[in-house]
């Protein structure tokens, strides 16, 4: 382990050590499945209805891009022994991809271009930071470097319910912020958590443990506020322009 607290291996010898390991990872995979198919019932009204109307595509071609950067954290061109993190986002991209060829299928013609640009900015990124991590670091440095850019995303993408968090505070009402969604969320990010400290990887554990506090936020505040609020709407991970 070197000082960053970075594991070159996923396991320590020690079965008890390793089945709490794949077992969070595990944990981790399938509570992420949940957020991945919340927006389903989203995309089956833009089906029926034959048209994108004022959703947002930027949430699914944000969450590609950190998919497809976490996924190459976890492949073992970067790191050793983190695998349940490729599987996790590698499925994660595929659903994403999809949300977004969708939006492509159902937009205007104008909305059609942007979103097809912004698909192509994401791979374009995508694959220059593969790129750069394959021609300019050696094995441990392409780690710390892809490393960041996966902290810096997530970070971000668990950042983003502070909005909602601000707007259940200011309504007083969980109208916006669906539990089972945010349950998710807050075990999702708590197994990811366990899993990053058992592997002594300060990439998983430091994202993924902010994001366990932010869901606890938004629990708590479900518990506050729900008495004061309507029927939940569309899953958070929908936005309206």
């Amino acid at each position: 382990m070197n000082s960053l607290g970075l594991s070159a291996a996923a396991t320590s010898g020690s079965p008890v050590h390793d089945i709490c390991c794949y077992g969070a990872g595990i944990a981790g995979n399938i509570f992420a499945l949940v957020l991945f198919i919340s927006p389903l019932p989203t995309f089956k009204r833009i089906v029926r209805n034959g048209s994108t109307e004022q959703f947002s595509e930027m949430p699914y071609i944000y969450s590609l891009l950190n998919c497809l950067i976490c996924l190459w954290y976890g492949l073992p061109f970067v790191s050793y022994g983190v695998v349940l993190v490729a599987t996790v986002n590698s499925i994660g991209a595929v659903f994403q991809l999809a949300y977004t060829a969708t939006f492509i299928s159902f937009a205007d013609a104008k909305h059609r271009v942007k979103v097809s640009s912004l698909l192509a900015a994401v791979f374009c990124v995508f694959g220059l930071i593969v790129y750069v991590s394959l021609a300019m670091f050696d094995h441990q440095t392409r780690q710390i470097f892809v490393g960041y850019l996966s902290v810096a995303s997530l970070i971000s993408m668990f950042a983003s319910p502070l909005s909602i968090i601000n707007l259940v505070i200011r309504t007083r009402s969980v109208e916006y912020m669906p539990f089972y969604l945010s349950l998710s969320m807050f075990l999702m990010s708590v197994s990811f958590f366990a899993y990053g400290v058992l592997l002594h990887d300060f990439f998983i554990y430091i994202p993924n443990g902010i994001g366990a506090v932010l869901g606890a936020i938004q629990l708590l505040l479900y518990a506050y506020y729900r008495k004061g609020s309507r029927d939940e709407r569309l899953p958070l991970l929908v936005t309206h322009t």
